[in-house]
């Protein structure tokens, strides 16, 4: 996309959202043009709760389908409009709600902690949700003599039982395609590139990645730590759009993406984050389309475990 129509579709999503009194929520691993046209900008714990907290009629999300889903959930009065409904995740994907179901019967009198990076349905199930924000404090909420079933993220549940030395806590087995794939091999060779660097890593990579971080966090979390510092380089283990608003922020200081073990990559992308784009946006405004809808009863069930996250801050 070059320049000139970049700004003008940048100019007309802003007069749709006057004209429709719109808002648009956006997650850092967009890109920087959606970004750019994005009322809030934030992970997915901010994003849900700035999505309850807006007063426009329109909630458009520049996201993953989950992300637009947990919008609705929590204002089903408002219209929820997703720009491209194929952006799914492969974290979600990888707990279809009816397997979930049949796992969780295995194990009665546990309690259902899952990450929001699930299907409605998967939500429905749980008692309790969390971000990678707050899983810890979710965790910690219940009583240690609780068991859990911790899902679908197996590096997150994984780092969470290290963490609280939970041995009561079974994981669904499954994981996001971008933080699985990070190479430890290109990473320390990054660390001796980069000496003085600070090692910033998501938790849902693998043990063996989080095991060299200097800080362990969510995508918000990296950035405050990122300003903390006193580092003026920092290794960025998690999903590239984020080095967006990181050199926002910070534009004194480095970000050097940690590379994939695939060759053909410098950094690594969730390919359907990037399936947003300002193209989709304009005429998912135009529009009003494609929508969110969601079955009241099982939208209620979500509600539910969705709120009991919020409350825990």
């Amino acid at each position: 996309m070059n320049v000139e129509n970049s700004s003008d579709l940048a100019r007309r999503i802003e007069a749709l959202k006057r004209e429709k009194n719109a808002v648009i929520l956006a997650h850092y691993y967009t890109t920087p043009e959606v970004q750019a046209v994005a009322d809030f900008l934030g992970d997915s714990l901010a994003l849900s709760i700035q999505a309850q907290q807006c007063d426009a009629r329109i909630i458009l999300f520049a996201g993953v389908h989950f992300m637009a889903e947990t919008a609705k959930v929590l204002c089903p009065d408002r219209k929820v409009l997703i720009p491209c409904p194929e952006a799914g995740c492969s974290l979600a994907e990888s707990c279809d709600a009816g397997d979930f179901a049949a796992f969780k019967a295995r194990y009665p009198g546990y309690k259902v902690v899952s990450y929001v990076n699930t299907t409605v349905g998967v939500k429905a199930l749980t008692d309790i949700c969390c971000t990678s924000s707050n899983a810890l404090k979710v965790v910690e909420s219940l009583p240690a003599d609780q068991p859990l079933i911790f899902g679908p993220d197996r590096n997150l549940g994984s780092y969470i039982q290290k963490l609280t030395g939970r041995q009561n806590m079974v994981l669904w087995n499954g994981a996001c395609h971008v933080h699985e794939e990070f190479s430890l091999e290109k990473l320390l060779a990054l660390k001796r590139q980069h000496p003085a660097a600070k090692v910033v890593v998501h938790p849902e990579c693998r043990a063996y990645i989080v095991e060299v971080a200097d800080y362990v966090g969510s995508t918000a979390g990296i950035l405050d730590y990122c300003g903390r510092s006193d580092a003026r380089e920092f290794i960025v283990v998690t999903e590239a759009g984020i080095l967006a608003e990181m050199r926002k922020r910070y534009p004194e200081k480095v970000f050097i993406p940690a590379p994939p073990d695939d060759e053909t990559c410098a950094c690594n992308n969730c390919r359907y984050m990037k399936m947003v784009t300002l193209e989709n946006i304009r005429a998912c405004l135009e529009n009003e389309s494609p929508e969110i809808l969601l079955d009241e009863e099982v939208r209620r069930a979500a509600e539910r475990s969705i709120r009991n996250m919020i409350a825990i801050r």
